[in-house]
């Protein structure tokens, strides 16, 4: 049978090799080391668990809740963005409770996308990104993920050439997967070029509390004036190690979130209210628990790039977030990011996420995450060693990919 529209317009899963060798190796009893899914491994902070344990069964907490998100938990993500960016946001109008940050790209999508509206997407980038406006109807023209020079050289060509004119440029700082940081002069380029093109601005700040310097990622809203053009979208996920309880944000621009929040009324009643309660908990409570989250990304970092480098394979140190964008080691710079990966979970015992399920010109890379403690971090380390000892056999039979037809 023929596939569905929207089916068609969505590539193969790209990670479903690695996937598959993955879940070969564990059923012949291989112990695999996952650094493939940014999916974290510390636990939700306790003050949040106990007020999800105390609010469960308690009068109507089982009951349809608010598909924007409860009063009070609106009002604390405002409070959130009024200490760390300095940023007053209305929580009636400027912010909505989404299911995780990528729910809220997908539906934004779905509330501002006419069919064959252009969106102006980095490459490489999170899928949703991309595919979110793909399913919508949109068509994605690609811009670097790097900021300077070459991506407003990009956004120029594109307002330039593209027909229609550009509807959206989604970006992403600290970027998944590259882990690239913007400035707050960059984000003032941005919002210019916005206005004078009139473009939406999709702000993605799932990472902003994982960094590793004295210099706490901004957000784009802090631009005077970015209220008129832009939304920014964050997550409870990684700030507070909470990414199955599906809770994230947008916030800015009321018209936008507007559309979002309507788009919303139809398709879901918002998370389950003791979630939405523990999630306010968690942004009005204590801030120890992001900086020890932040530590302890930061030790394993530098565990991981101290130890692969010792091991042959150099990892440039990310700046923020919880992934490292490495290119292929040396013996492997003609192979495909999938047929390595896949090599990496066979003959070492570590998974990764292959660039190339990022974006064409994520072909090249692979992204680690920093989702297991040191001592495995080091093991992974000690398995890649021996792996990279033996690479010429492993080379053997690979077809290099400039030689593929």
């Amino acid at each position: 049978m023929e596939e569905f529209h929207r089916i068609r317009r969505l590539p193969p899963y790209v990670f479903e090799s690695v996937n598959k060798a993955k879940a070969a190796a564990r059923n012949a009893g291989a112990d695999i080391i996952d650094l493939g899914m940014g999916n974290p491994d510390l636990p939700a902070p306790a003050h949040v668990l106990e007020k999800l344990k105390e609010t469960i069964g308690k009068p109507r907490t089982d009951r349809y809740s608010a598909s924007k998100g409860i009063a009070g938990l609106r009002r604390a993500q405002a409070g959130y963005y009024a200490r760390r960016f300095n940023i007053k946001l209305n929580p009636d109008t400027q912010i909505v409770a989404t299911l995780g940050s990528k729910e809220g790209f997908a539906n934004v999508a779905a509330a501002i996308t006419a069919p064959g509206d252009v969106i102006l997407a980095p490459n490489p980038s999170y899928p949703i990104h991309a595919f979110g406006f793909l399913m919508a109807g949109g068509v994605i023209r690609s811009v670097p993920s790097e900021p300077g020079p070459k991506f407003f050289e990009a956004l120029e060509r594109a307002c330039k050439h593209s027909i229609p004119r550009p509807l959206a440029l989604v970006i992403c700082y600290p970027s998944n997967p590259t882990a690239y940081v913007a400035d707050l002069d960059f984000y003032k380029d941005v919002v210019a070029f916005a206005k004078k093109h009139s473009l939406i601005v999709l702000s993605d700040l799932a990472y902003a509390e994982v960094y590793f310097d004295d210099n706490p990622p901004p957000s784009l809203l802090q631009v005077p004036g970015a209220m008129d053009v832009a939304v920014e979208f964050t997550s409870m996920s990684k700030t507070y190690s909470m990414p199955g309880w599906r809770m994230g944000f947008a916030v800015g621009n009321e018209r936008i979130i507007g559309a979002l929040g309507r788009v919303k009324s139809y398709l879901d009643y918002g998370a389950f209210t003791p979630i939405q309660v523990a999630a306010t908990a968690a942004l009005n409570g204590p801030d120890d628990c992001i900086a020890e989250m932040r530590e302890i990304y930061k030790r394993r970092r530098d565990v991981m790039v101290e130890s692969f480098g010792r091991a042959g394979w150099d990892i440039p140190p990310p700046r923020a977030s919880m992934f490292a964008w490495a290119p292929l080691p040396d013996p492997f710079r003609d192979m495909g990011s999938v047929e390595f990966s896949t090599l990496l979970v066979e003959n070492a015992g570590v998974a990764v996420a292959p660039g190339i399920g990022f974006g064409e010109h994520g072909e090249g890379f692979i992204r680690i995450a920093l989702v297991e403690n040191e001592q495995r971090i080091r093991q992974a380390a000690r398995n890649i060693r021996r792996f990279l000892e033996t690479a010429p056999e492993k080379l053997h039979n690979v077809v290099p990919l400039a030689n593929r037809r």
